[in-house]
């Protein structure tokens, strides 16, 4: 009986050594499962049950004209978040907080009552109201850095340069072409907790700050795209148009130096504004661009030899019937060469060349101008315009004339400035450098041909014919400017009428489309003005903003005018007992700062002071005993009275200056 209970006995130690070992066995194994083999997906789990993880506003780059000035920046803002479990008095909570924040009391409690963990009450807050908040200490409230986009130029350049959103990813413009450049890499905010979801670590631990992208140098001068904003705006008023677009634009590079719609908007308010203000209607609208067009068919046939500047057109006394249609010309003529339908714009002259070019060589020239495609241009949303495939009879002589065809303010830019340049078709372009945090250059962009479109001798040709048109006789002298040889064309063009699908009797576009100085030229420059009230030609309506434009870009470019053309606007020497009146006198006679001999009446003459620095026009001022009121800083952009001028006591007088570099 003894052995068997001793035997039993052994045998249950066995059994328990056995399972205690198979145990022991099954432990070890979930261990190295889960300390080896699954290590990373635990502390995965672990992290997810103790910590709280908050992705921070990624930092963007800053956005800068040529000259360095700042169009787009990014402003490190307090934003404001609760933790509601470590919160004793929601209701108290909220009500303090209601007074500082751009919420109520019961906004504020729902928001807190919809999380247990962690809820944002207000994004980005103003330094002040982020201080106040802080100083009373309040239990679960903290705060995040996050950066928020600002535009310290306002309305300046806004189509150009775009807006964000809250998140903070580019909506409109540059910043959201180039999003991905420019945003930086996003920020986490982690604070851990118990397994009550009570605080074991320091509040408020960054891990990991957000990080600004690249900076980009954009072709713009700011100088040069204030003088377009004013004069645009100028011409859109006092027409009483619904809106207007301009484009400034190097010739010789496609580089984009300014460019404006009216109205306007601010960025840093974008929300207040409706879709069709927020939209950039130089590249997203496309219109009938009208006589604006002749220069390019006329091209086509100078091109293909078909005519020269010297042959001669019946342009029927005005009325031309074709296919049961007529064409009409404003100012009629009998006979007119082909130079003269560019001067005088002779829809019946155009359509009759078009003709001899046929279909093909014109579909073809129009298509190598770059219309009916998009022109590349950096920026999002681009019209490519349209063009018919087919040009049958009325079609191919409307077409001649701009009529049944549409194109964008950037694409009419384009194709004249291949005339200015001697023929080659440039890419426009607004993005010029990309920088990255320390200024070092990370990519240069340069100018790119596209292809060519004619041969230097005929744009040559072109340019003198285009010059006619700012001559005596043209339709566009209001764009002509005394000492510089200016080439340009008018146009003027039916709008068509969304209800009846049919061209308006009322409704029309009028644009001044051309380059400057038309002997070596450097800008081209186009002015659309959309549904001007009155008189609608473009010859009155844009070409004047067309000649401010050109004439300040010019000045403070310092490009001067030429000698011979300023020696002929001198005035006349003045015979004894005589006075000359300076209101007479032309801005160009005078020499940079210079004013002319003081009249006799003992009244000083406002010198041109447009493109002098500053230090500059006080040099000036002390040489000529002048006390002028200064506005700004940089450049002189803006003057009153007008070069030339007399300086009246009772009068205002002050120069206005922009940052340049």
């Amino acid at each position: 009986m003894k052995d068997e209970r001793e035997k039993w006995a052994r045998t249950r130690i066995v059994i328990i050594a056995t399972l205690f070992g198979l145990l022991f066995i099954a432990v070890t194994c979930q261990a190295f499962k889960l300390q080896i083999l699954e290590h990373e997906e635990m502390v995965k789990k672990a992290d997810r049950q103790h910590q709280r993880t908050v992705p921070l506003t990624p930092g963007r780059g800053t956005i800068m004209d040529r000259n360095g000035n700042k169009l787009a920046v990014s402003l490190e803002m307090d934003s404001c978040y609760a933790e509601p479990r470590h919160i004793q008095d929601l209701d108290g909570t909220a009500a303090v907080l209601s007074t500082f924040l751009n919420s109520s009391k019961q906004e504020l409690l729902k928001k807190m009552k919809g999380s247990k963990n962690f809820v944002w009450l207000e994004r980005r807050l103003t330094p002040e109201k982020a201080a106040r908040i802080k100083n009373l200490k309040l239990r679960g409230i903290g705060f995040a850095p996050e950066t928020k986009r600002f535009y310290p130029n306002f309305e300046a350049a806004a189509h150009v340069i775009g807006f964000t959103g809250l998140d903070p990813a580019g909506l409109e413009g540059v910043e959201r072409k180039y999003d991905a450049t420019i945003l930086g890499n996003t920020g986490f905010l982690v604070t851990e907790r118990d397994a009550l979801g009570r605080n074991i670590a320091i509040k408020e631990t960054i891990i990991k700050n957000s990080s600004p992208g690249k900076n980009l140098v954009l072709t713009l001068d700011m100088t040069i795209q204030h003088i377009v904003e004013k004069e645009l705006a100028k011409a859109v008023i006092e027409s009483k148009a619904k809106n207007g677009m301009a484009v400034v634009m190097e010739s010789d590079t496609g580089k984009i130096l300014a460019l404006a719609n009216y109205p306007t908007f601010n960025p840093n308010s974008f929300a207040q504004y409706t879709q069709v203000q927020l939209r950039n209607r130089v590249v997203a609208d496309s219109f009938e661009p009208g006589s604006t067009f002749k220069v390019f068919v006329i091209a086509a046939a100078l091109e293909e030899k078909l005519v020269k500047p010297t042959d001669m057109y019946n342009c029927e006394n005005g009325v031309y019937r074709i296919a049961g249609r007529t064409i009409h010309d404003d100012h009629p003529h009998p006979r007119l060469s082909v130079s003269d339908v560019i001067k005088y714009s002779s829809n019946i002259g155009a359509a009759k060349i078009g003709f001899k070019l046929g279909e093909q060589r014109l579909g073809r020239y129009l298509h190598n101008f770059g219309f009916g495609e998009r022109s590349g241009i950096d920026l999002p949303g681009e019209s490519s315009g349209s063009l018919k495939k087919r040009l049958y009879g009325i079609d191919l002589a409307t077409t001649s004339f701009g009529q049944g065809v549409s194109i964008s303010t950037i694409q009419l830019a384009g194709a004249v400035s291949s005339i200015a340049n001697g023929g080659t078709l440039m890419k426009p372009y607004l993005v010029e450098r990309i920088l990255d945090d320390n200024g070092q250059e990370v990519q240069k962009f340069e100018p790119q041909p596209l292809r060519r479109v004619i041969s230097p001798e005929t744009a040559q040709n072109l340019a003198r014919m285009m010059e006619s048109v700012t001559g005596e006789g043209g339709t566009g002298t209001k764009a002509a400017i005394e000492g510089y040889r200016v080439a340009g064309k008018t146009g003027t063009a039916q709008k068509v009428d969304p209800l009846t699908r049919t061209y308006s009797p009322s409704k029309r576009i009028g644009s001044f489309v051309g380059f400057v100085p038309a002997d070596k030229p450097k800008l081209t420059i186009a002015v659309i003005i959309d549904e001007p009230q009155g008189v609608k030609y473009g010859g009155v309506v844009a070409a004047p903003a067309f000649r401010g434009i050109a004439l300040n870009s010019l000045a403070y470019l310092r490009i001067v005018p030429k000698v011979e053309a300023a020696k002929k606007n001198k005035p006349m020497d003045v015979k004894a007992g005589q006075t000359q009146n300076p209101e007479t006198v032309s801005q160009e006679t005078m020499s940079e700062g210079e004013a002319l001999a003081t009249p006799a009446s003992g009244e000083a003459v406002m010198p041109d002071f447009r493109g002098m620095s500053m230090r500059r026009v006080l040099q000036v001022m002390e040489k000529r005993n002048l006390n002028i009121r200064l506005v700004g800083s940089g450049r002189a952009l803006e003057q009153s009275p007008p070069p030339g001028h007399a300086i009246r006591g009772s009068g205002e007088v002050w120069v206005k200056f922009v940052p340049s570099a």
